[in-house]
C-alpha cells in the first residue's frame, strides 16, 4: 500500500513538472477571456463574473509555474506572463468586490487595493504592488509595461481584448503607448499654450521614462499621432499633469 501511494505521488509529481515545463505561452484561456468580454477598454464584469471559474483556472495555471522555470524563459515570456498575471488578477479583485463604482474603494486608508495579498506567485501570495514595483519596474528597464499593467480605472491606459504574447510583444507595448497618448482626453498637445497634457502616470512613474529616454517628453513624443509629434519637435513645449479617472472600467 506504501508502495502503490508512493508511485502515485511520484506519478502526480511528474505530471505537475510536466504542466509547468509546458507552459501555455499562448495565454490561450486568458485571451479567449479578453477577447469575449473587454470591448474597447471596458470589461463586462457581469458577464466575466459568469466565466468566473475560467478566470480562476487562468490564475491557477500561472500560479503553478514555479521559479526555477520561469527564470529559464526569455525576457518577453517572462514579461508577458507577469502582465497577464496582474490584469487577471486584477479582474478576480474587482470581481471579488463586485460590484464597485472604484478600485480604491477595496482596503483600508493603510491597506489599499495594490497591498493586498491577492497575487498567487511562486508558491507564495504577494501584492499587486509588490508585482509592479519589485519585480517589473525593478528587475526590467522597460517602461512600456505602465502602457499595459491595468488597474481597472478609466484614466488607466486601455485594458487589451487580448493577452500579452512573447512574440508579439513589442508590437503589443507600442500599440497601447500609441492608442493611450493618442487618447485627447488622457493625453494631448495643446500647440496654442505650448503645453503638453499628460496622464499623471508620466509624473508618478518619471524616473523609469527619464532613464530610458532622457525627459518624459522625449519618451512620450513617439506615442503621439504625426502632427502632435511635429509640434513637440518644435521645442518650448511645458508638461502639465492633469486629473486621473478613478471610476471602474466598467461596460454600461
Amino acid at each position: 500500500m506504501k508502495h502503490l501511494a508512493s508511485l502515485l505521488a511520484l506519478t502526480w509529481l511528474l505530471a505537475a513538472s510536466a504542466s509547468v515545463a509546458e507552459f501555455d505561452h499562448t495565454h490561450g484561456a486568458l485571451d479567449q477571456l479578453l477577447k469575449k468580454h473587454v470591448t474597447d477598454a471596458l470589461v463586462d464584469y457581469p458577464a466575466l463574473k459568469a466565466d468566473s471559474e475560467k478566470l480562476d483556472a487562468c490564475l491557477d495555471e500561472m500560479a503553478a509555474v514555479r521559479e526555477a522555470d520561469f527564470q529559464k524563459w526569455t525576457q518577453p515570456q517572462q514579461l508577458a506572463f507577469l502582465m497577464n498575471l496582474y490584469n487577471a488578477t486584477t479582474l478576480r479583485l474587482i470581481l471579488d468586490h463586485y460590484p464597485i463604482k472604484s478600485i480604491k474603494k477595496i482596503g483600508g486608508f493603510l491597506s489599499g487595493p495594490w497591498d493586498q495579498p491577492v497575487v498567487r506567485l511562486f508558491g507564495g501570495t504577494v501584492t499587486l504592488g509588490y508585482v509592479e514595483h519589485k519585480i517589473l519596474r525593478k528587475k526590467y528597464t522597460e517602461p512600456r509595461v505602465h502602457f499595459a499593467i491595468v488597474c481597472a480605472a478609466l484614466g488607466c491606459p486601455p485594458l487589451r481584448s487580448e493577452a500579452y504574447l512573447a512574440d508579439k510583444l513589442n508590437t503589443q507595448l507600442d500599440d497601447q503607448g500609441e492608442k493611450f497618448l493618442g487618447n485627447a482626453r488622457k493625453n494631448s498637445v495643446d500647440a496654442r499654450n505650448r503645453v503638453v497634457n499628460l496622464s499623471p502616470i508620466f509624473k508618478w512613474f518619471s524616473c523609469d521614462f527619464e532613464k530610458k529616454s532622457g525627459t518624459v517628453l522625449k519618451f512620450v513624443a513617439p506615442f503621439f499621432p504625426a502632427d502632435a509629434q511635429a509640434e513637440i519637435a518644435k521645442g518650448g513645449y511645458k508638461i502639465f499633469y492633469t486629473d486621473y479617472d478613478w471610476s471602474l472600467n466598467e461596460k454600461k
